[in-house]
């Protein structure tokens, strides 16, 4: 019999899905992993430590093939222990004010950033109830702070909150938690930004620790800003 943890990562070829990625496979966790662009995740995949035990599945997380082939590799590593729901979109960029939000871009952020994580949450669902797992979803500032021209973001990632709230409050067997990283150098940042320089923001392996501590600690259900659970002067 195997200890090891297995868990499910989307959107997980850059940014801070590969920087959990790696931090989960240092810890001894087997990964089932995905994103769009297939060669980025490859690559992805690759750069793990030596000997992590991984499936890399490229693929669109609003495609329910998809989420059906990603709970199917989880059942192959012995069931998931924990959902990273990363996977997302900014939406329209450059970010349109509310008044010219097109709705179609609209819906789409919606679909991306929350109908599909709460679909896979719920294929899920079951096998994480049976072994104690958790489900983490990343959430944003924009969700509770009223941020011209982040509106569409924001209204998802509000929606997402809430989702996880109740849903926190109706699992007794699984920790739900929804998680403010706060602003870092990744792609989708620099796409709310076109042109501008954010090299001042931290990359996203600073946040690290915080998501470890969240995760080994089975902290309670509930939303985390990743800052508060830094140790002092850690981040950077």
């Amino acid at each position: 019999m195997t200890n090891t943890k297995n868990a499910v990562i989307t959107g997980a070829s850059r940014g801070l899905g590969l920087a959990l990625a790696r931090g989960l496979a240092d810890d001894g966790w087997s990964l089932v992993i995905d994103a769009r662009d297939g060669e980025a995740l490859g690559a992805a995949a690759v750069s793990l430590p030596a000997g992590t035990k991984v499936i890399a599945l490229p693929g669109d997380v609003t495609d329910p093939a998809h989420r059906a082939a990603l709970a199917r590799a989880a059942e192959d590593l012995g069931g998931p222990d924990l959902l990273v729901n990363n996977a997302g979109t900014l939406g329209a960029s450059p970010l349109p004010a509310m008044a010219d939000y097109p709705i179609g871009g609209l819906r789409d952020a919606f679909e991306v950033n929350v109908l599909a994580p709460l679909a896979l949450t719920q294929l899920l669902l079951p096998a994480l109830r049976r072994r104690g797992g958790a489900v983490l979803s990343i959430t944003s500032d924009a969700a509770v702070e009223a941020y011209a021209g982040w509106g569409g973001y924001g209204a998802a990632k509000a929606a997402l909150e809430q989702a996880s709230n109740v849903l926190a409050a109706e699992e007794s067997l699984v920790r739900v938690w929804w998680v403010d990283p706060g602003d870092l150098r990744t792609r989708m940042h620099q796409q709310a930004f076109p042109g501008e320089d954010i090299s001042d923001r931290p990359r996203p392996e600073a946040v690290l620790h915080a998501f470890r501590k969240l995760i080994s600690e089975r902290l309670p259900a509930g939303r985390y800003r990743a800052a508060e659970l830094m140790p002092a002067g850690a981040r950077s």
